[in-house]
């Protein structure tokens, strides 16, 4: 379960991927990113919040107080319809930041960028992993934005090693065997050890991604190509939505089939449903733009 909670990790690093080393100015790369954030997050909040109340209402009691408190709370990802709101405030954060680590990596060498990424692993050590002080105050060098300069990092790297497809195949093998190994020693008979997103593990696997499709050409075809590229296209809509309706299925539904069952229709529903919302959106006029579609 640990292992597929690379999303976010991942996304940061093709942040930093994509958009570090670049010659744009603040202004720019703020109008451009901001806008692509806060206008979805917005709309999606009132929009599904309006749904909420009115499914309440009429369809099938849900564990909601009204409209304003829905609003509020889910804007700071603080109700179960809208916990995932968390990355809205991360990710502005992390937007914000951008601009300055931007001008130190244009005027940066290789182990420059190794050595901010040497006391950034030393707090997903000690930070998020072991949680514990580290005797040096070291918030300067945290995630979120270590992420980010790693991605970078890893695109433009010249080390050898970094950049054999072999070595990637092979690291991953031993992501998911420590994180196998912890998951067992933390865990107990009622419940899995949850890592932190910023845990050591968490990075490795995020990076283990990352150079395996940086390292290996992977390029499909047809159908399974056309359908990857609507998922990254509605990636930001889909993640904004999708909690809302996994929540609401949840609660009118659950307990009335087979579990097997119940876990696939939940994926499908999760995926397709905010897919679909997006769809219908994204050909209405001037919503395009502020509902989260690429």
């Amino acid at each position: 379960m640990n292992f597929f909670r690379v999303g976010v990790p991942l996304f940061l690093m093709l942040s930093g991927a994509l958009s570090l080393g670049r010659d744009w100015t603040i202004k720019s790369f703020l109008s451009k990113r901001l806008s692509r954030i806060i206008y979805p997050f917005l709309f999606w909040l009132f929009f599904l919040s309006i749904c909420l109340v009115f499914i309440n209402s009429f369809i099938h009691p849900l564990k909601i107080s009204g409209f304003f408190s829905l609003i509020t709370l889910g804007a700071l990802g603080k109700n179960n319809y809208f916990y995932q709101d968390w990355f809205f405030w991360m990710i502005l954060g992390t937007y914000l930041i951008m601009p300055v680590f931007n001008k130190w990596i244009q005027h940066s060498e290789n182990n420059e960028l190794e050595y901010f990424l040497f006391f950034w692993l030393i707090t997903c050590i000690f930070d998020f992993t072991l949680k514990m002080p580290f005797p040096i105050k070291l918030s300067y060098f945290t995630s979120p934005i270590g992420l980010v300069v790693l991605g970078y990092y890893l695109r433009y790297t010249e080390r050898e090693l970094l950049n054999k497809k072999y070595f990637a195949i092979l690291l991953i093998f031993f992501s998911i065997g420590s994180m196998m190994v912890c998951s067992y020693l933390f865990s107990s008979t009622t419940l899995i050890y949850r890592f932190d997103r910023y845990a050591l593990f968490m990075a490795l696997n995020a990076a283990v991604v990352f150079l395996l499709f940086k390292n290996i050409n992977l390029n499909p075809k047809g159908i399974i190509r056309d359908f990857i590229t609507k998922v990254a296209q509605y990636s930001y809509g889909i993640y904004l939505v999708h909690v809302a309706v996994l929540s609401v299925t949840i609660e009118i539904f659950e307990n009335t089939m087979p579990y097997n069952l119940w876990t696939i229709i939940l994926l499908l529903v999760t995926l397709f449903v905010p897919m679909g919302f997006l769809y219908l959106f994204s050909n209405v006029p001037y919503l395009k733009n502020i509902i989260g579609v690429k």
